[in-house]
């Protein structure tokens, strides 16, 4: 039978060993909050590549999918720690202001022209500018994001490429909403709108909206990752942002984001960019 003094020591022992296992243990993986763009969710891409980098990495990754107005917002703010926006002139504010580091290209593809196939307003084959000028003309109802975007801020540099002004006209309504939910009511009310073309093949089906304008260089939409500066910012998790972003711009993953779409779609919903000039 152990004496009350070799009672005591056992239980010291236990103690002391349990707290070395704790010690011991490495500390739970700290989530990396993503903010980026509803097109990467809406075009399902991010389900293809989240899952890797989780798996690769040991990260949990939270995606918060909003404009890239309120994404790079948010890493102004320090609410995010690794950004994936395309809104290029807001991006590059970000990175001057010292909010932003590490600006890398990911992958491009570009923006469309919808609408109805009967095409009342006559958009079809015209070049952007001369396509909005026809819509104005027509007075057709266009369905614009109006969520400072970065789908919504290139929109705005199409109207005032073509010198028009559409603010207040009773044809130009907003939603104030995503990609997806915009290309949903554009469909509703056979309207008119500008998508990122990622978004509409992967709803095409359920929309009934044809592509009438495309192939402008004015409708090139480029995609960046942006690392957060924890220098601002310093309750960032900036090697989970550092990762990540290394991620996105490794050779396997442009190779996925190469092949993504063509299975589903029949052609590629982005085109991998990592390395590439401006």
């Amino acid at each position: 039978m152990p004496t009350p003094r070799r009672s005591r020591w056992n239980a010291l022992l236990a103690l002391s060993l349990a707290c070395a296992g704790l010690l011991a243990s490495p500390p739970a993986t700290k989530a990396v909050i993503l903010a980026t763009t509803t097109s990467t969710q809406d075009s399902g891409l991010l389900d293809e590549l989240i899952p890797r980098f989780e798996k690769q990495t040991g990260y949990q990754v939270k995606t918060i999918a909003v404009g890239s107005g309120q994404a790079i917002a948010m890493g102004k703010r320090g609410e995010a720690d690794v950004l994936l926006v395309h809104s290029p002139d807001a991006e590059k504010a970000l990175v001057a202001e010292g909010s932003g580091v590490n600006r890398r290209i990911v992958m491009h593809n570009d923006f469309v022209l919808l609408g109805p196939a009967a095409d009342p307003a006559g958009l079809r084959g015209k070049a952007a500018g001369a396509a909005l000028q026809a819509l104005a003309s027509a007075g057709a109802v266009f369905m614009s994001r109006g969520d400072n975007s970065g789908t919504h801020a290139q929109e705005k540099k199409l109207w005032a490429a073509a010198g028009l002004k559409p603010e207040g006209q009773t044809w130009y309504q907003q939603t104030g909403l995503g990609m997806g939910q915009t290309l949903a009511i554009a469909a509703e009310k056979r309207a008119y709108t500008l998508s990122d073309r990622g978004t509409y093949l992967a709803l095409r089906k359920k929309l009934g909206l044809e592509i009438l304008s495309e192939g402008d260089g004015a409708l090139l939409n480029v995609y960046h990752v942006i690392e957060v500066n924890p220098a601002r910012h310093p309750k960032t998790n900036a090697p989970g942002a550092r990762a990540f972003a290394d991620f996105l711009v490794s050779k396997d993953v442009q190779t996925v984001i190469k092949d993504f779409g063509i299975g589903a779609f029949g052609s590629p919903l982005f085109f991998p960019d990592a390395g590439k000039p401006e």
